[in-house]
């Protein structure tokens, strides 16, 4: 299946309320084509896998907590540890909701607000691989849930901050223009569009010596699985801008080449670089 990738990505929302119609076995089965056919830039292939309640023996241990509302059909993930497994693994799960948004489906990323030991078990993960994302899967209901109306307000999800903050031009103290941008203008605009854990947007790009250069921000030492939940953001972040660009016929690779003699803002860190061809 093919689809517009910036249509989409605007299209897309967390969908926490679903309605009880199930989805077909013939649906199912593209899903899973599609997820296994996926292969990113970044890292080890991930693992996916349709968790349904009703026929999981231990189904009614798969919670999350009353955040979810009516889905009986969720989506697990899993991948090899590796140095870029979570931007990984952020890539090819935010390629896999966009598709299911394109089919009509409604996907919520939960990263902490779910039974972690029931979904790890029917997931089957063993030590040497990262499981920390999974996603409900369904067709939206008619209404958001009273719990989904506060907690959208509360995250501020249709929130995004500007280009100013976001996107930067030899360094961090001089913004990047759309005009700066020229081509790659509208990949970034889906990087500023993307979703992030309690919309956080932890990506900094900065446009220097011909390659875009992608930066954690707001990063606390002291905290490994924020650290790593932002890391998987970075992986959302870098699929909206490489599917973006490659729409656009804008060819590149993704490479790790750290510029030199930038001053990096305090809790900032490199991740990778997109350099144009």
């Amino acid at each position: 299946m093919t689809f517009n990738i910036k249509e989409t990505i605007r299209k897309r929302r967390s969908v926490r309320t679903y309605d009880k119609r199930k989805i077909d076995a013939d649906l199912r089965t593209e899903i899973l084509d599609y997820a296994d056919s996926l292969s990113n830039p970044l890292g080890p292939k991930v693992t996916f896998k349709l968790l349904d309640k009703a026929a999981d023996p231990k189904g009614d241990k798969l919670g999350t907590y009353g955040i979810i509302k009516g889905a009986e059909l969720y989506i697990g993930s899993k991948i090899q540890r590796a140095e870029h497994a979570p931007e990984a693994l952020g890539y090819d799960f935010e390629k896999l909701v966009l598709f299911l948004t394109a089919k009509g489906l409604g996907t919520c990323w939960l990263g902490g607000t779910f039974n972690r030991g029931a979904f790890a078990e029917a997931m089957d993960v063993k030590d040497d691989e990262i499981f920390t994302i999974i996603s409900p899967v369904g067709y939206i209901a008619g209404k958001m849930s009273l719990t989904e109306k506060i907690m959208r307000k509360g995250a501020g999800s249709d929130k995004r901050l500007p280009w100013d903050q976001l996107f930067f031009k030899d360094d961090f103290d001089t913004a990047l223009t759309a005009e700066d941008a020229g081509d790659f203008a509208e990949a970034l605009e889906m990087v500023r569009l993307a979703p992030s854990a309690v919309n956080r947007q932890p990506w900094r790009v900065l446009m220097k010596d011909g390659a875009w250069h992608f930066y954690q921000a707001g990063i606390k030492e002291d905290d490994a699985e924020s650290v790593q939940m932002h890391r998987i953001d970075m992986g959302i972040a870098l699929c909206h801008f490489h599917m973006a660009a490659i729409e656009s016929g804008l060819d590149g690779e993704f490479i790790r080449k750290e510029p030199a003699d930038v001053t990096t803002p305090q809790n900032t860190a490199y991740i990778i670089s997109f350099v144009a061809s």
